[in-house]
């Protein structure tokens, strides 16, 4: 790998900390203050953006930290940060045929209340449920991702 290569993979994998970090609802002072000040929010920080190489025994303390396997946090070789934990497409759902279905969908409405709340997304008509989202509600709801799209769309509840 030339250095070009390396700064490159850094930055990448940098973005898949921060992705973790973020899909869990963390800012970094959060993490370091749920580690005991292991992990450092300016080295954390530092991860992220690409800045500061990472050592092995460091990653395997983070994924232990976030609780996913350590390959979660490595790059794809050859895919865009951006897709590499991209799957599937993202869903839209209904919020007015969910809300009708409140009591047969009950998580799904409770995870669309939340989904909402951390964007502060309000507008009470649909909500854009991303892959990654849509991943996490499938496994809460014993799932594949195709499983509840289709199990949901015979509702009526996604569009």
């Amino acid at each position: 790998m030339t250095t070009n290569d390396d700064e490159r993979y850094a930055v990448r994998l940098g973005d898949r900390l921060r992705r973790v970090r973020q899909q869990q609802g963390l800012s970094l002072h959060d993490v370091e203050a749920r580690s005991s000040g292991d992990l450092k929010a300016s080295v954390v920080g530092a991860y992220e953006r690409g800045e500061r190489a990472v050592s092995i025994t460091r990653l395997h303390r983070m994924a232990d930290f976030y609780r996913v396997p350590v390959a979660e946090l490595l790059p794809v070789p050859g895919v865009p940060a951006n897709m590499a934990t991209e799957a599937a497409p993202e869903l839209v759902i209904d919020l007015v045929a969910l809300e009708a279905r409140r009591d047969t969908e009950p998580a799904l409405a409770r995870y669309a209340e939340a989904i909402q709340s951390r964007r502060g997304d309000y507008n009470g008509r649909v909500l854009t449920v991303r892959a990654a989202d849509l991943e996490m509600l499938a496994a809460i709801l014993a799932a594949s991702p195709e499983e509840l799209r289709s199990r949901l769309a015979a509702t009526g509840i996604v569009r």
